[in-house]
C-alpha cells in the first residue's frame, strides 16, 4: 500500500490563500490593452505599448519618421551576379620561357599600371643579346669601311671633275687654234700662196682639235668616279642600316615580352592594367613557359557590371540607357544605381531568358562574383502611395509588424505592404499618414520586447504602469482579507483533496498509513480514512 503524507487544514487553507491572493495581481497586472496583445518574456507576441527612456533610445538607436505619400518607381526584378568589365580583367602569362626568381605581389594587392609583378630570368634571352651584340660589332665594322671608301670615292670624284673641266678648256683652246689655221691656210692655197698638202693637214689637226672636245665634254672619268661615289654611298648606308637591324632585333624581342630586362637576362613582368591581384598560382623556383603559364590574375572592380537573366515576356520593357538599381546581401541598407548598358540578342532556347547587362555608378564596395537583386526601372505609381523605408519592417513568426510612437510609447502595429521601390514599401493597411514608424532600431525594439521591455520591465510595477492600471493601497488590503477568508472555509471543507493536491498527488482512497511531519499523532489506518 503507498503513503503519502498528510497537510492539516490550516496549512491548506493558508496555502491555498496564498494562492487565491497571487492571482488578482496576475489578473490586475496584465489589464488595460487598448489594440492588440502583449509581449511575453520569451515569446515573440507584439505587446500593447513599450516605454523606452532616452538612454534607452539612444543605445538603441531608434530613429523616427513620419508615413509619408510618395510616387514609387517601379519596374523589372531579377537576379544579378556582379562581373567586372571584359577588359578589365586580365591574366598575366609568362612573356618568356624561363624561371621565375622574384615574386613581387601578393593576392589581394593593389597594383598601379607598369607597376613590377614579378621577374623571370630568361637564358634564351641572354643568348640573344650576346648574338645582337656580334652582329653589332661586325655591322659596325663595316659601316666604316664603307664610311672610308665613300671618303676615297668622293675625292676621286672631286678631282676627275677638275680634270675634266681643265680638259675641256684645253680642248677648246686648241679646236680654236685649229679653226683659225685652217682657215688661214684655206686663204694661203685660195692665194697659191702655200700647198694643198699643207691644207689638208690643218684640216686634219682642226678635226682633231674637236674629237679631244668631245671626249673631253664627255667626262667619261669623272662619270665612273661618281658612279664609284653612288657605290661607297649605298655601302655605307647598307653598313648604317645593318647595325641599326643587329640592335633592333634584340629590342623587337623586348618590344614584344612588354617588359624591361637586364643585360643578366632577367625580365621584370609589370601590370599591364590598374587593380587588385586575384590570384597567382606561380610559385618562386618554378618553370614558366610563354604566353602559357599563369603568373597571376589582376582584376580591376572600379568600375563593375551586373548581369542578369530578364524572362522574354518582360524584354519588351527593358532598353539600354534604362535606369536600374541594385542591392547585395552584405550591404542591405545601401542601394546602388547605374544604368542598361546592353541587352542580348539571342533569347534561350531552353530557359527562356535573355542576358541584360547594365553597369553601375559606385560599385566600390562589391567584388566580382557577388549575387545581388536587380530592379530595372520602367515605370512609376499613377498615384502617390503611403510608403515606409524597408528598414521598419520587422517580421515576427509571419507577421508584418511596424513600430508606432504614441506619446514615450512604442506601439507594434500589424500592417500590410504592397510593392518595393529600392529601399521604399508601399504600405496597404495599418498606417495613416503622418503616424510616426521607427525606421532604425525597429529590430532592436523588437528584441528588447521579447525580455519584457528592457530592465526596467523587470519588476510587477513596472508592468502595472505599462498596461495603464493601478490598484489603490485600500483596494489590496480588502481583496487580500476577502480572499484569506474564502480560502480558510474551503481548507476546512476539503482538508483531504486540498493536502492532496499540493502534495502532487490526485485524491483517491488510500492503502496504507498516512503520515505528517507536524503532527505525529495523527496516524489514521484506511479504516479510519474510509470512516471520515
Amino acid at each position: 500500500m503507498r503513503s503519502w503524507p498528510y497537510i492539516p487544514d490550516r496549512w491548506a487553507g493558508s496555502l491555498l490563500g496564498l494562492m487565491v491572493l497571487a492571482l488578482p495581481i496576475a489578473v490586475v497586472a496584465h489589464t488595460g490593452h487598448d489594440h492588440g496583445a502583449e509581449f511575453q518574456p520569451g515569446t515573440s507576441q507584439p505587446a500593447s505599448g513599450i516605454q523606452v527612456d532616452g538612454a534607452t533610445a539612444e543605445r538603441l538607436g531608434l530613429q523616427v519618421e513620419p508615413v509619408q505619400r510618395r510616387s514609387l518607381s517601379i519596374g523589372i526584378q531579377a537576379t544579378a551576379e556582379v562581373v567586372t568589365q571584359p577588359d578589365q580583367t586580365v591574366m598575366v602569362n609568362a612573356p618568356i620561357n624561363g624561371t621565375v626568381v622574384e615574386l613581387l605581389v601578393q593576392p589581394g594587392d593593389g597594383v598601379q599600371k607598369g607597376q613590377a609583378l614579378a621577374r623571370v630570368i630568361a637564358p634564351d634571352l641572354i643568348a640573344l643579346r650576346v648574338s645582337s651584340q656580334g652582329d653589332r660589332v661586325g655591322a659596325e665594322a663595316e659601316l666604316r669601311s664603307a664610311q672610308a671608301n665613300l671618303t676615297l670615292a668622293r675625292r676621286n670624284y672631286e678631282r676627275q671633275v677638275a680634270i675634266a673641266a681643265t680638259e675641256i678648256t684645253a680642248a677648246q683652246q686648241q679646236v680654236a687654234l685649229s679653226q683659225e689655221r685652217f682657215e688661214q691656210d684655206q686663204r694661203l692655197v685660195g692665194a697659191g700662196a702655200i700647198a694643198r698638202q699643207q691644207l689638208l693637214e690643218s684640216e686634219s689637226t682642226l678635226a682633231a682639235a674637236r674629237s679631244q672636245l668631245t671626249r673631253a665634254e664627255s667626262r667619261q672619268p669623272v662619270l665612273e668616279a661618281q658612279a664609284e661615289l653612288e657605290r661607297s654611298q649605298a655601302a655605307l648606308e647598307a653598313a648604317q642600316s645593318h647595325l641599326q637591324l643587329s640592335t633592333a632585333t634584340y629590342q623587337t624581342r623586348l618590344q614584344q615580352l612588354n617588359s624591361p630586362a637586364t643585360e643578366q637576362g632577367v625580365v621584370t613582368v609589370v601590370a599591364p592594367i590598374a587593380g587588385k591581384v586575384a590570384e597567382r598560382p606561380v610559385t618562386l623556383g618554378e618553370a614558366v613557359e610563354e604566353a602559357v603559364t599563369p603568373i597571376l590574375s589582376i582584376v580591376n572592380g572600379d568600375r563593375l557590371r551586373v548581369t542578369a537573366n530578364v524572362y522574354e515576356k518582360d524584354l519588351g520593357q527593358v532598353a539600354e540607357g534604362q535606369a536600374v538599381r541594385a542591392t547585395v546581401a552584405s550591404l542591405p541598407d545601401q542601394i546602388l544605381t547605374g544604368r542598361v548598358v546592353t541587352v542580348g540578342a539571342v533569347v534561350d532556347s531552353a530557359t527562356r531568358v535573355m542576358s541584360v547587362t547594365a553597369e553601375l555608378d559606385d560599385a566600390s564596395a562589391l567584388k566580382p562574383g557577388m549575387f545581388a537583386e536587380l530592379e530595372i526601372l520602367n515605370d512609376r505609381t499613377p498615384e502617390a502611395v503611403l510608403a515606409i523605408p524597408a528598414s521598419a519592417l520587422v517580421d515576427a513568426e509571419g507577421r508584418t509588424l511596424v513600430f508606432v510612437q504614441n506619446g514615450e510609447a512604442f506601439e507594434p502595429v500589424e500592417v500590410t505592404v504592397g510593392r518595393r521601390a529600392g529601399d521604399q514599401v508601399e504600405i496597404q493597411s495599418g498606417l495613416f499618414e503622418g503616424d510616426q514608424v521607427v525606421v532604425q532600431g525597429a529590430l532592436q525594439l523588437y528584441a528588447q520586447s521579447l525580455r519584457g521591455g528592457g530592465e526596467a520591465a523587470a519588476s510587477e510595477e513596472t508592468d502595472l504602469v505599462r498596461a495603464g492600471f493601478s490598484v489603490p493601497s485600500w483596494g489590496w488590503g480588502l481583496g487580500g482579507a476577502a480572499i484569506a477568508v474564502t480560502a480558510f472555509y474551503f481548507g476546512r471543507r476539503s482538508r483531504p483533496a486540498t493536502a492532496a493536491a499540493l502534495n502532487g498527488h490526485i485524491p483517491g482512497p488510500p492503502t496504507d498509513l498516512v503520515l505528517t511531519a507536524s503532527r505525529p499523532d495523527a496516524v489514521t489506518t484506511e479504516a479510519d480514512h474510509r470512516q471520515s
